[in-house]
C-alpha cells in the first residue's frame, strides 16, 4: 500500500491529500513533526522536505512530481483539462503557486505561528495528545531560527512580501473565477485543487483538513481576519464544501473511500 509521509496545515501536503482523497487511493499516512522530520526524510530521498509518497520502491517528493506519479497511475478522475492549452494553463498556474506565491506566503504564515510556540505545536502537532503537543512547544523556540533561515523568513521585509504573495493570489483568484467558478476552463481541476490548498492556510476552511485548531491564538487569528472578507476567501471556502469531501485528516491507513 502506498505511504504518504506529511505535515500537517501544509499546502503542499494538501494538496496531495486532497489528490489522494478524489481518486480514492487506499493508502497510509504518518504525520510528522517539523523539525523531528529531518532525519526521517533526508534519509529517504536526500532532501528534507515533505510530502513524501513511499511508493513501488521508491521515495518521490515534492507535490508536483507526487501528482504526476498519481495522475499516470491513478487517471481517474483526471485533474488536468482534456484540450492542451487549458491543461498547459493549469499546470503553469501550479508552477506559479508552488515556486513563487505559495512559498512566500509561508513564510507570513510561519512568521505568525513561531511567536505563539504552543499554536505552532497545536497545528503541526494536530492529532498528537496533549501531552505530546505541549512537549513539542518547549522544543519550537529551540527550533525556530532554523526554521526561519529554511524558509527565509530574514526579517519584516520578507513577511510584508508574503502579505503581497497573498494579495496576488487572492487578487488573481477573484478574477479569473468570477466568469466560470473555476480557473481554468468550466470544471474543477488542478489549478482550483492547487489556489484552494494554498489559500486555505489563511482561510482556514470550517470542516475541513486545514480548518484551524481550537482555539485559535490571537496572532493567528489576526492573520486569518486580515483576508477573510476577500472574495477569493469566500471562493477558497466554496471550492472546499463541493470538492473536497474529506472533513478532517488522519493517520494510519485510509480505504480510499474519503
Amino acid at each position: 500500500m502506498l505511504e504518504l509521509l506529511q505535515f500537517r496545515h501544509s499546502p503542499y501536503n494538501e494538496k496531495v491529500r486532497w489528490v489522494l482523497d478524489i481518486k480514492h487511493v487506499p493508502h497510509v499516512r504518518r504525520s510528522l513533526l517539523p523539525g523531528p522530520h529531518l532525519a526521517v526524510v533526508n534519509k529517504l530521498t536526500g532532501r528534507t522536505t515533505t510530502p513524501v509518497l513511499l511508493a513501488e520502491g521508491q521515495a518521490i517528493d515534492g507535490s508536483a512530481r507526487i501528482i504526476d506519479w498519481l495522475e499516470s497511475h491513478y487517471p481517474d478522475p483526471p485533474l488536468l483539462p482534456e484540450h492542451a492549452a487549458e491543461r498547459a494553463e493549469a499546470l503553469r498556474i501550479q508552477s506559479w503557486f508552488d515556486d513563487d506565491l505559495t512559498p512566500r506566503m509561508r513564510r507570513t504564515v510561519l512568521d505568525a505561528l513561531l511567536r505563539q510556540p504552543g499554536y505552532f505545536a497545536a497545528v503541526f502537532g494536530d492529532g498528537l495528545s496533549a501531552f505530546k503537543r505541549a512537549a513539542y512547544a518547549c522544543v519550537v523556540p529551540l527550533a525556530a531560527p532554523l526554521v526561519r533561515k529554511g524558509n527565509g523568513i530574514t526579517g519584516a521585509a520578507s513577511v510584508q512580501d508574503g502579505h503581497l504573495a497573498a494579495q496576488q493570489a487572492l487578487d488573481f483568484v477573484a478574477e479569473r473565477t468570477a466568469g466560470t467558478g473555476y480557473l481554468v476552463g468550466a470544471q474543477f481541476s488542478l489549478a482550483d485543487l492547487t489556489a484552494a490548498s494554498t489559500l486555505a492556510v489563511l482561510v482556514r476552511p470550517a470542516d475541513s483538513p486545514m480548518a484551524a485548531p481550537q482555539p485559535v491564538a490571537s496572532g493567528f487569528q489576526a492573520l486569518i481576519d486580515r483576508h477573510a472578507a476577500h472574495p477569493a476567501a469566500a471562493w477558497v471556502r466554496h471550492i472546499y464544501a463541493r470538492h473536497r469531501a474529506a472533513q478532517r485528516d488522519f493517520d494510519g491507513p485510509s480505504d480510499g473511500s474519503a
